[in-house]
Parts: C-alpha cells; sequence; structure tokens
C-alpha cells in the first residue's frame, strides 16, 4: 500500500510544480500565473489595488516575479497599482493598454530585463521610481497627455541613449534621470518650468542640453558629473544655480551666466579642470 502511495506521489509532483496559480488583484481584476510559460495575466477592468515592498502586502504574485517574462494587461485596465510589478528581473516586454490612466509609483523598478515599454496617451504624470533601475531599457516614449516627470522615474535606466520630453511636460522631479550613463541627448521643452536637484547626475554620455527659457532655477547637483558635457545655455529666466550644479563636468569649456542669476551655490564648477 505504501509503494502505491509513492508512487502516485511520484506521478503527481511534476503536475504540482506546473500547477498555476490565481488570484484576485482589483475590485474588478483576477490574476493568473502560468508557470509553464512564465507568463502573468490579468484579466478585467479597472484599477489593480496598490502594493508596496513590505512582506506583508507585496503582490500577491511576488513568489513568482522572479521567473515572470512577460505580462498581459486587457483592455479596460485603467489604474496599476504601486509596486505591481517591482523586481520582475526576467520581465522582458509589457504592453500596456491605452486605458490605463494611472501608473503606480515603483511599479517596474528594478525590472532589470526590460527593453521596451510603452506609456499609454491618456497618462498626465509618470510616478516616483516607476522604471528605476530597468537598466535595459533603450527607449521610451513619453505621450503629449504628460505633465509630469516624478522622482527617480528613470534613474539607473544605464541602456536609454535618447529620451524626447513633449512640450506638455511642465515638471522633471528629483534624479529623474540619474545614472543613465548611456544617455546621449535629451529635449527639454519651453514647457518645463521646473528641474528638480540631480535630475542628470551621473549621465556621463551627456554631451550638451539647452535649459528651457521657463526655468528659474538649476537646482543641487544637476548635472554633477556630467564628464562629457562641453556647453551648456543657460536662459534669462535663471535666477538661481544650485550646490554642486556641474561638479566634475570636466569636459566642459564654455558656459554663459546670464545677469539675470543672483544666487550661486557653493562647488557649482568643482574640477570643471
Amino acid at each position: 500500500m505504501k509503494k502505491q502511495l509513492l508512487l502516485i506521489l511520484l506521478t503527481l509532483l511534476p503536475m504540482l510544480a506546473w500547477a498555476d496559480e490565481s488570484g484576485i488583484c482589483g475590485d474588478n481584476l483576477t490574476w493568473t500565473y502560468y508557470e509553464s510559460t512564465h507568463s502573468l495575466v490579468i484579466t478585467g477592468s479597472g484599477d489593480m489595488y496598490n502594493y508596496s515592498n513590505e512582506t506583508e502586502s507585496t503582490a500577491p504574485w511576488n513568489n513568482y516575479c522572479k521567473d515572470i517574462v512577460s505580462i498581459t494587461l486587457p483592455e479596460g485596465v485603467t489604474g496599476i497599482g504601486e509596486w505591481a510589478f517591482w523586481n520582475c528581473s526576467r520581465l522582458t516586454s509589457v504592453i500596456i493598454p491605452n486605458t490605463v490612466i494611472f501608473i503606480g509609483d515603483h511599479t517596474f523598478s528594478g525590472c532589470s530585463s526590460l527593453n521596451s515599454v510603452n506609456i499609454p496617451n491618456n497618462m498626465t504624470s509618470i510616478g516616483d521610481d516607476i522604471f528605476y533601475g530597468c537598466s535595459s531599457l533603450t527607449s521610451v516614449d513619453i505621450p503629449n497627455s504628460v505633465t509630469s516627470i516624478g522622482n527617480s522615474a528613470f534613474s539607473g535606466c544605464t541602456s536609454l541613449t535618447s529620451i524626447t520630453i513633449p512640450n506638455s511636460v511642465t515638471s522633471i522631479g528629483n534624479s529623474a534621470f540619474r545614472d543613465c550613463s548611456c544617455l546621449t541627448s535629451v529635449t527639454i521643452p519651453n514647457s518645463v518650468m521646473s528641474i528638480g536637484s540631480g535630475t542628470f547626475i551621473g549621465c556621463s554620455s551627456l554631451i550638451s542640453v539647452i535649459i528651457p527659457n521657463y526655468v528659474t532655477s538649476i537646482g543641487n547637483h544637476t548635472f554633477h558629473g556630467c564628464s562629457s558635457l562641453t556647453s551648456v545655455t543657460i536662459p534669462n529666466s535663471v535666477t538661481s544655480i544650485g550646490d554642486n550644479a556641474f561638479q566634475n563636468c570636466i569636459g566642459l569649456i564654455s558656459v554663459t551666466i546670464p545677469n539675470t542669476v543672483t544666487s550661486i551655490g557653493d562647488f557649482v564648477f568643482e574640477d570643471c579642470i
């Protein structure tokens, strides 16, 4: 009898190892993880629940996050919760439907294999740390509906080579493009009125940048470590330049500071040899 039970268990073990799991992730949303394809499929409509990186409140598929290679989101999903796909390090691509109007903070943070992503046309903001540490992300299209880019939104995207910021954007958060070491060019439109501290810190491949005409201040460490930056144009709208703003910009040859600038912080041009 024991031998028969053992034989049955041995037969069932492969099936149990490949068993699918599912559950609820929103008032009208469900999820299913398919072990055989390492895919996460969301079905239904409406907003997804918010999660966190705390053990007791992580996303319900967190046990599989290191194995997920694809995520399917249906038309009808309107919001993607905070920390939803955090640290899905094998995720290579995801298609976000245009019905999505909100993506929570940290959603794709740590998705180091993610190489492309679309931002839906109905989104108005890119939250904090959304693509933090997405080191394989090479390009991203920001639609004209977006008005703000959050803190550290693309920080650590070390494969990002260029990005176009649309005329709809009025603010760029602190460290938004920090350590994007392959970023060679960025177009900042005149619609941008504020650029946060450390926005381009460590962007060692950035060659040139034009600061828009409506920016009134350049924050602390904004271009710190942009070692390939050779020139910068500061408009007459700027009245202050923060501490260490151009520190270690060792390739900087010339910079023109307008008469409107009344305050220059400490170590602004430190190590600009």
